[in-house]
């Protein structure tokens, strides 16, 4: 329905004083244009009619109670308390625990200090050296971008050098190998071909290797493998790096066939970034060096392309100190939003200690739903962090998370929304090059496999994979049965749209539930208790509605949006 559409918009921080009501907590991004649907007249706002304040009243009722049962659940009255205290750590709210026992997150957040000193040091050399170079015969002849390139790659070794220690060779020798299949082939249709099996080879062999062992070549080098730096375990984020090597071999390779919007030398929005290739001269070692390693998205993205990297350098964009302050308020009211859910529901530790004896099928799902939003949170708070450096620094990448997890009720919506720039980046570099549309359900389960793998190399993610592809064909069979351009006008085509949107919550919550939290062993006790039990269907009956009303809501802040030109496809 509502999120088929999309409009150019030119920055990633529009300011948001423009807006009115509740869409002023929308996150704005840059889109591509959809011919006739920004000049379509919307419908009058529903907020108000009986139906939708119906909505707001249950809503009122249900939401608090969905927060009520992980709190009650983490009580140290529960009975379930014992099977996961251990999990537990000293807290800091209101003398209460904390649930700090995914690894993943502990690695960021007891790590926020390091990070916040990395990042007053990387502006603090950066000021020297500016300042330094103002007065430098050496520098005086270049241009800015080529000083900024300059300071970039130097830190750039020099953090990787603190952070992997030794590894960092590692690092740069993998980086160089990349550089060489591009330089040596060029056009050569061999360079997109030997690029990906390269990339794919590190990626297994980095997993299989642990990182490799200096040892390995020779016991007397064993010594550099004590020297691990900061972060000792750099193979595990290299899948971010590999990104940006693709990156750079392809717009190298398209660049060199002349594939691409020319420059006209005005201003560049996101798209055109993108697709603009650069003179060849553009490519060297220096700015593939500062690209890839670059500061602020190089341990966690989020992903840029090499081409939209290198045109923000020669023509920087437009970011006001304003809209940074906004999103660093916006990043801190998200983390102390996870503080407060870490320290009064300990969903996660009863997760992973399977502490859900005697739980109801409500309080099960409950168990599965704020985990899910927990993923949501983990990715999204170092994400935004390393974004705001950036645009500290001058630089807009995307943003990777444009909707919260549960405002989605499309399959193709969430995947544009979840990790944006790891879809934009697919999009780029797999879903065009293997044909887009003219076979969908073949290139999703090729693309889906392939992000599972890139994730991690297990079969529950590879088992993700192909449910998300499974559960994206039912989607793609009612567009074509039900075209928004033919019923959007019927009164019964918005009904019709929830119905369908539960089915797809339903289902991307399943897939998600398999692959990022229970797995599937997991999720077969879930379904054992929802739908083998009486009390199970009566709940999954009310769950229903439930996901129906919220649907409705979904497609109404769309509908919203819209209203006040904001027009989106997730």
């Amino acid at each position: 329905m509502s999120g088929e559409v999309a409009l150019q918009m030119p920055t990633d921080l529009r300011s948001v004083s423009a807006l009115e009501g509740v869409i002023r907590l929308t996150v704005d991004v840059p889109a591509s244009a959809s011919r006739g649907v920004s000049g379509r007249k919307r419908p009058a706002a529903r907020w108000r009619t009986p139906e939708f304040i119906l909505y707001e009243v249950l809503f009122v009722i249900v939401v608090p109670i969905l927060v009520w049962v992980p709190v009650k659940l983490s009580s140290v009255n529960h009975p379930n308390y014992p099977l996961y205290s251990h999990r537990l750590s000293q807290g800091w709210l209101s003398g209460r625990q904390v649930d700090n026992s995914d690894a993943q997150y502990r690695s960021f957040r007891n790590n926020i200090p390091s990070l916040g000193l990395l990042i007053a040091a990387f502006f603090g050399f950066k000021a020297v050296y500016v300042f330094f170079a103002n007065y430098s015969s050496l520098l005086n002849g270049w241009q800015v971008h080529a000083r900024r390139i300059f300071f970039l790659s130097t830190f750039s070794v020099l953090m990787l050098m603190g952070l992997h220690g030794s590894s960092a060779i590692k690092v740069l020798l993998i980086i160089t190998l990349n550089y060489w299949i591009a330089k040596s082939f060029r056009g050569s249709k061999l360079t997109p071909l030997l690029t990906w099996v390269f990339n794919t080879i590190i990626l297994f062999a980095n997993e299989r290797n642990e990182g490799y062992k200096f040892a390995v070549l020779h016991p007397s080098l064993e010594f550099l493998d004590d020297i691990g730096g900061a972060y000792p375990r750099w193979h595990v984020s290299f899948n971010i790096t590999m990104l940006r090597l693709v990156s750079f071999n392809m717009d190298y390779f398209w660049a060199c066939n002349g594939t691409g919007a020319a420059d006209t030398g005005s201003t560049l929005d996101h798209k055109k970034r993108t697709t603009t290739p650069h003179p060849q001269v553009f490519y060297g070692y220096i700015n593939y060096l500062a690209y890839v390693l670059y500061p602020p998205l190089y341990i966690a993205g989020p992903i840029m392309t090499f081409n939209d990297f290198m045109w923000q350098l020669q023509r920087p964009v437009a970011i006001s100190v304003r809209s940074v302050v906004n999103y660093a308020f916006r990043f801190l009211a998200c983390l102390l939003t996870m503080e407060f859910i870490l320290h009064f529901m300990y969903v996660v530790a009863i997760k992973d200690s399977h502490a859900w004896q005697g739980d109801s099928p409500f309080e099960l799902s409950m168990i599965g739903f704020w985990n899910l939003l927990i993923v949501w949170l983990k990715l999204l708070l170092p994400w935004r962090l390393f974004r705001l450096w950036a645009l500290m620094d001058g630089i807009d990448p995307p943003e990777n998370m444009v909707r919260c997890m549960a405002n989605n009720y499309s399959p193709l919506g969430f995947w544009r929304a979840w990790h944006r720039s790891y879809n934009l980046w697919i999009v780029r570099y797999i879903y065009i090059p293997l044909g887009g549309t003219k076979n969908v359900a073949f290139t999703s389960v090729l693309i889906f496999s392939f992000v599972a793998l890139w994730h991690d190399l297990s079969f529950r993610l590879l088992t993700w994979g192909w449910l998300v592809s499974l559960f994206i064909l039912p989607e793609l069979l009612a567009r074509y049965l039900f075209p928004a351009s033919q019923c959007s006008d019927k009164p019964w085509y918005r009904h019709l749209c929830a119905v369908g949107a539960v089915f797809n919550i339903l289902m991307m919550m399943t897939a998600n539930l398999v692959g990022f939290v229970i797995g599937t062993d997991g999720l077969s006790y879930l379904l054992s208790q929802l739908i083998g039990t009486w009390e199970g269907l009566r709940f999954f009956g009310v769950a229903c509605v439930c996901l129906f009303i919220a649907a409705q809501v979904m497609f109404e802040y769309r509908e919203e949006e819209m209203r006040q030109g904001i027009y989106r496809r997730c």
